[in-house]
């Protein structure tokens, strides 16, 4: 059986490297940053290094904030400083609520990011999705202006079209070394719009948003019930969950993909390092696959 699931770590960049699995911050909300830390220790000493938030983190849960998850963050990098060392440090910024999208705001953004973090320097730094109105040019130099000024190591994009980041890209001196699409075994959109043949092109990694589709692959409620079935299939061949064979698909993809778990259930976050010890072949990825569209691949 040869296994497609890589776990050796993902090159950001020449000092930035972060492991298969990756810890997102959406919900790190509405708790005490004693409970915060909690997460966000049980992620790093499960290897998940790459720590993922927002600006616009916060605002769809319990009426927290703008900027609540990356405050939430920065008391915990405050009461514990070393933790800072220990992660690969990643926001987003360019929505803003009622706009909804404004890449000229992006070097005030991050400003504001940086003070809620508590941080000198975000270790990646996103367009969270791109501003329909806002040339290409004018994004890229703003961006250029964060690196340069030292506030930001590394850039990326999420949510981007890949002729959108093709169009952001051709204006860069500096390289987009990541892009953060929507990816699972529910929405397949990636393996077919370009966005992972362009990540392996430009050598980007590819961090995977939702992985288990907002929980959904974890149980079997608004699954199909081919989906479903192949995934209890393979779960029980490898002594898993099927969070954990869901997790694993997300990975088993030559653009070799980070997957971002998102659970503030702390054992849930550490079982789910569960799925670097599943193997999947050509045939089970296709399978995965053809049960999520309902039909044969031609």
């Amino acid at each position: 059986m040869t296994n497609l699931i890589d776990t050796s770590p993902r090159h950001l960049t020449d000092e930035l490297s972060i492991g298969p699995l990756g810890y997102g911050c959406w919900r790190l909300v509405n708790m005490p940053a004693t409970d915060a830390r909690v997460r966000i220790e049980q992620a790093l000493s499960s290897g998940m290094n790459l720590i993922d938030t927002a600006d616009v983190y916060g605002l769809d849960w319990g009426g927290e904030k703008f900027g609540a998850a990356e405050a939430l963050l920065g008391k915990v990098l405050a009461d514990t400083p070393g933790l800072r060392a220990q992660m690969v440090l990643a926001s987003k910024g360019g929505i803003i609520p009622g706009v909804p999208y404004d890449s000229a705001y992006l070097e005030q953004a991050c400003n504001d990011s940086l003070r809620r973090l508590g941080v000198e320097q975000i270790d990646l730094y996103q367009v969270h999705r791109p501003d329909l109105l806002s040339h290409p040019q004018e994004t890229a130099r703003v961006l250029e202006q964060l690196v340069t000024s030292g506030k930001v190591r590394s850039l990326g994009v999420s949510n981007h079209a890949p002729s959108q980041t093709s169009a952001l890209m051709n204006f860069l001196s500096e390289k987009i070394v990541s892009q953060q699409p929507e990816y699972s075994a529910l929405q397949l959109a990636p393996l077919f719009d370009g966005t992972f043949d362009q990540c392996m092109q430009h050598g980007q990694v590819v961090i995977a948003w939702s992985p288990l589709a907002g929980g959904k692959l974890a149980g079997e409620t608004e699954v199909p019930d081919a989906l479903s079935s192949v995934l209890q299939t393979l779960a029980e061949r490898e002594g898993v969950d099927r969070a954990s064979v869901s997790l694993a698909f997300t990975l088993a993809h030559p653009a070799r993909p980070v997957a971002l778990v998102g659970s503030i259930n702390p054992e849930r976050i550490a079982s789910a390092t569960n799925a670097l010890k599943v193997k999947l072949d050509r045939a089970d990825v296709y399978q995965i696959i053809e049960a999520s569209m309902g039909e044969a691949l031609p």
